[in-house]
């Protein structure tokens, strides 16, 4: 590669941040984004006026927002005409997917792909009901699904939607290998290495004694904790608290219970560190050990995952995030690209790292 070739790929690089950014928080400045993208601030104002230029956004005294509709300085483009109408079904339109369906959405209206969205809930009985209906209305090419995928009925549900005649790409979910399906596509992180990746921040930091907490209700949680299980034997920590529960199906004075009975766990354990999954949870047991007094993080360093709310925390919480928007746009991508090609396109199942925001919440624990 020439020098001009990898100055464009960096440039290029650096705008699909801003817009990322943008699209995931309405808004940027430029002093963050030189600070995050580790460049001059002078680069980051370039970048936002190629971007404006272009009609992506709208400059604003210190940084941009998304392209506001009163922003008459370059012409608007036309939406691509939509050539595939896709059917997308999703468990939530309240917590983690809403940025799933931003990223889908984005990409449909740029390469003329009309999403026909609907929310479900994480039972496979109203999320196969709720494609049915998709299927049965006669008007979608293909499918973009989020199912339940463990046990008897996540099964069952993945085996017919092998056999639809209609290609499916699953987002942020997988099938089992032991199911052996051959045409089935998906797109979705590598929580398995985010759970290795948790483990290696608090091993670098230096704690050995560390415990984890995840959400009994999610998909989510057994690939954490295969990544979690097997980086912390390698790295030679010891592992303490090890839960599974989803504490928002507990009432108030059950969930009280089960946090206080996990902190005494943790104290007797001698634990110094732990991975907490969801946001909700790992801000649930934050908030009730500083109740009870606790030094945080000094008594207890705490990493979340998702990174929907951990910011949020007292201390704010070291969060891996999935890249939501991105898992969208892959998904819509994937899709377009095998109702253009058909059947003699191969199968794509394609992974993506989550990335590791580190805050206050995580500090070295020194012996």
């Amino acid at each position: 590669m020439t020098d001009d070739e990898q100055t464009s790929s960096f440039g290029i690089s650096r705008r699909e941040r801003i817009m990322d950014e943008l699209r995931r928080t309405g808004s940027v400045r430029v002093a963050d984004l030189a600070r995050e993208l580790k460049v001059a601030e002078l680069t980051v104002r370039r970048d936002i006026g190629e971007l404006a230029d272009r009609g992506l956004l709208t400059r604003v005294h210190g940084g941009a927002t998304l392209r506001s509709t009163l922003d008459t300085t370059v012409a608007r483009a036309a939406p691509a005409a939509a050539r595939f109408r896709v059917g997308m079904v999703v468990p939530s339109l309240s917590y983690y997917w809403p940025q799933v369906v931003i990223g889908a959405r984005a990409t449909a209206t740029e390469v003329g792909v009309q999403l026909a969205l609907r929310g479900a809930s994480y039972s496979a009985g109203d999320q196969r009901r709720q494609i049915s209906s998709l299927v049965d209305s006669g008007s979608i090419h293909g499918l973009i699904v989020a199912p339940e995928n463990l046990g008897p009925d996540g099964h069952a549900l993945l085996e017919w939607l092998e056999s639809l005649p209609l290609p499916v790409v699953l987002i942020e979910r997988r099938a089992p290998t032991s199911l052996a399906l051959t045409s089935l596509e998906w797109v979705t992180t590598d929580h398995v290495f985010g759970g290795a990746l948790a483990a290696d921040h608090l091993a670098g930091l230096g704690h050995r004694r560390v415990g984890i907490l995840t959400s009994s209700q999610s998909p989510t949680s057994w690939q954490l904790r295969r990544g979690w299980s097997r980086a912390i034997e390698e790295l030679g920590l010891t592992p303490t608290v090890d839960r599974n529960a989803s504490l928002d199906y507990l009432e108030g004075a059950d969930r009280g219970e089960f946090v206080t009975s996990l902190l005494e766990q943790v104290r007797e354990s001698g634990t110094t560190a732990m991975l907490i999954h969801s946001d909700p949870q790992a801000l649930l047991v934050q908030q009730y050990a500083l109740d009870r007094g606790w030094s945080l993080p000094e008594d207890l360093s705490i990493i979340a995952y998702d990174d929907e709310v951990a910011e949020n925390g007292s201390p704010p919480i070291t969060a891996l995030r999935p890249p939501k928007q991105h898992v969208g746009r892959r998904a819509v991508e994937v899709m377009l690209a095998r109702l253009t090609e058909g059947p003699r396109r191969p199968v794509e199942r394609v992974q993506v790292i989550p990335a590791l925001h580190v805050r206050e919440s995580t500090v070295p624990h020194i012996e």
